[in-house]
């Protein structure tokens, strides 16, 4: 077997097996066997994200190829510590109530400002302040965001099957997406940036992703929002997040953010969808819960 496919597979597997372990009842009750009431599910999910912010912050700051000797490169992690410490603290307290917030609201516009610079604007990311900003924004704000989707119970308890099944879609939108473009792909959507992504295969994910979404909600009624249309916006951005991605190592020179997953690359990588699909979902549960 080929070597490569091997890693890829492992690599796969472990990052699966985490998601699993953090986000979902059964790696709760597992981890409750091995250590009874010493770790609760959302200890595991902000561990999970804690480690995913941090490892993609240094990936970013790596890629984008600050100079040695710039001061920016020392403020990137204290930023980013102050950002993430503001959720987290909403997270912990159950803070999450999905009113329409200003400073939310500005968190996700300025979300959506940097992703303009990344494709529109590339020559402001060869300065170093141009830098620290972009990988604050594209790092804090998303990782900080994914805090606020699971459902918090009033009895204090924390329900993480949202995030859970918004990386099962994620992953679906990515493999459907793959297949039809593979077989039936034939107009290309962005050839400069991601030469095999196909409008083909953009289709054939939003159909297929829109389609596990409905079971999704046909199951699992208790999740918070309608997983129809969470399927849609996964099915729709998570090609974008791709993008982003391809973007920005393209501006950069880079192949891979980083090594840290066998076969797959760097957090970056590997979460450029989820990175994106975040605030357009936490967006969703905002407008949802107004309605």
């Amino acid at each position: 077997m080929d070597k490569n496919l091997v890693l890829r597979l492992f690599g796969g597997a472990l990052y699966g097996f985490l998601v699993i372990i953090c986000t979902t009842p059964i790696g709760a009750e597992w981890i409750n066997t091995i250590s009874p009431n010493l770790v609760k599910q959302q200890d595991l999910y902000y561990g999970l994200i804690t480690f995913f912010l941090f490892v993609g912050g240094w990936e970013c700051i790596k890629m984008m190829k600050f100079d040695p000797k710039s001061w920016e490169k020392w403020l990137v992690f204290p930023i980013i510590v102050l950002v993430f410490y503001r959720f987290s603290k909403r997270y912990f307290q159950h803070g999450f109530y999905f009113d329409f917030n200003l400073s939310e609201i500005l968190a996700l516009l300025l979300i959506l400002i940097a992703i303009v610079t990344l494709f529109r604007f590339s020559k402001e990311l060869y300065f170093d302040n141009g830098k620290l900003i972009f990988t604050a924004i594209y790092t804090a704000l998303p990782f900080g965001f994914a805090l606020g989707l699971p459902k918090f119970s009033t009895d204090g308890h924390t329900f993480t099957l949202e995030v859970f099944f918004l990386f099962v879609l994620i992953w679906s939108s990515d493999s459907f997406a793959y297949f039809t473009g593979k077989f039936f792909g034939k107009h290309k959507m962005a050839p400069k940036i991601s030469p095999k992504k196909t409008w083909e295969g953009f289709g054939g994910g939003v159909f297929f992703t829109i389609i596990l979404g409905y079971f999704i909600e046909m199951y699992y009624p208790e999740l918070r929002g309608n997983f129809i249309i969470v399927g849609f916006l996964v099915s729709v951005f998570a090609p974008l997040g791709d993008l982003v991605e391809s973007q920005l190592k393209r501006s950069f020179g880079v192949k891979d953010s980083g090594n840290i997953i066998p076969g797959h690359g760097g957090i970056l990588d590997r979460l450029d969808s989820f990175i994106i699909c975040v605030p357009v979902v936490y967006l969703y549960f905002i407008l949802e819960k107004l309605v």
